[in-house]
């Protein structure tokens, strides 16, 4: 008993119930105005009555939906539910109309209503029927609507999340090619240099088969690991490329989704002439909420193997998971990425 009190008695219905109170007592002064020459018990036995006939109404119309949502649901028949709804919330409101006039012929409080303003009535009670059954139909295809832009949005996150770990996954093919081709002539030139290439070209892939389907890693994780992917870059173009880092202890403890600092120093490599008088110079550093990646902009004529769609992916992945933006900035001689911190 105790336990069907309390959910009758919900946070929502509170609200409702006190709308009906403020809406009984607004007609109980108007009708004190109005009809002066009722007696004061009157008063109060109409008073009575209009928050039962409110009560009355739209807990008998939630009775009425909720018993056609189990047994003739929106979903089978439209059309059908909305008129069956509509005739019984009609015959409710008859059934209400035939109690209200007993009670008033028994007070003796009929003295304005006369044949034509009780027949008046019934066109009244047809128009709440309807009224009071929009708010419900208005509801449901609110929610219906309100599902359908989350599963669209669930739909795009998960195409979106699909594209990025396939991005994740193949670490481009032309990068592993000249990673092996460059380890290839160092096997002759330096044993050494090729020992540790090969390590750090190890601890690169390792690092995207450990994290691959992780949503989130910490900064400092994502740094350690672009250490690696740096230092096959310089390998290969020696004094060509320059890095810098500056990144706060207190961004170090923020998340990041796994290889992004990779896709975006990997898009500058790519989509920048790299050349030993005029280095391409790249730089890592926190700005408040946000970790940027900056780099000289001298764009290649020709890029290979851009599909154009990492940074767009990587932006649409992060738009889900906060909602400050990913943010790309560029002038005549810089291009930058602000990816914003998330909560580790």
């Amino acid at each position: 008993m105790t336990k069907n009190l309390r959910s009758f008695f919900t946070a929502r219905k509170a609200k409702e119930y006190f709308v009906i109170f403020l809406l009984a007592t607004l007609g109980y002064f108007i009708r004190r105005v109005i009809w002066e020459h009722y007696t004061e018990a009157q008063h109060l036995i109409v008073y009575a009555a209009s928050i039962f006939n409110i009560v009355f109404i739209w807990e008998g119309f939630r009775g009425v939906n909720r018993l056609l949502n189990h047994y003739l649901p929106y979903e089978n028949q439209l059309i059908r539910r909305i008129v069956v709804q509509l005739v019984l919330g009609l015959v409710l409101l008859l059934f209400l109309r035939y109690i209200i006039f007993t009670v008033v012929d028994w007070v003796g409080v009929n003295q304005e209503m006369n044949g034509l303003f009780r027949a008046s009535t019934v066109i009244i009670f047809v128009l709440l029927s309807i009224g009071v059954n929009l708010v419900f139909f208005a509801s449901y295809f609110l929610e219906q609507w309100k599902e359908s832009i989350k599963q669209s949005e669930r739909l795009e996150r998960e195409k979106t999340q699909v594209q990025f770990d396939n991005l994740k996954n193949q670490l481009n093919p032309h990068f592993l090619f000249n990673a092996l081709t460059s380890l290839n002539s160092l096997i002759f030139d330096n044993q050494q240099l090729a020992s540790d290439f090969l390590q750090n070209l190890s601890k690169v892939y390792r690092y995207v088969l450990q994290h691959k389907d992780k949503g989130q890693v910490s900064v400092q994780t994502e740094l350690d690991f672009i250490v690696h992917f740096i230092f096959l870059l310089e390998t290969r173009y020696a004094e060509g490329i320059r890095f810098k880092m500056d990144v706060g202890e207190e961004a170090r403890d923020k998340g990041i989704v796994p290889v992004t600092l990779q896709i975006l120093v990997e898009n500058a490599v790519k989509h920048n002439q790299v050349d030993v008088a005029k280095p391409l110079e790249i730089e890592v550093k926190s700005i408040g909420d946000y970790l940027v990646v900056s780099n000289t902009l001298r764009p290649r004529k020709l890029v290979e193997g851009s599909n154009r769609q990492g940074l767009e992916n990587l932006k649409n992945l992060y738009r889900f998971l906060t909602e400050r933006p990913v943010l790309i900035e560029h002038s005549d001689t810089h291009f930058m990425v602000k990816i914003p911190l998330l909560e580790a």
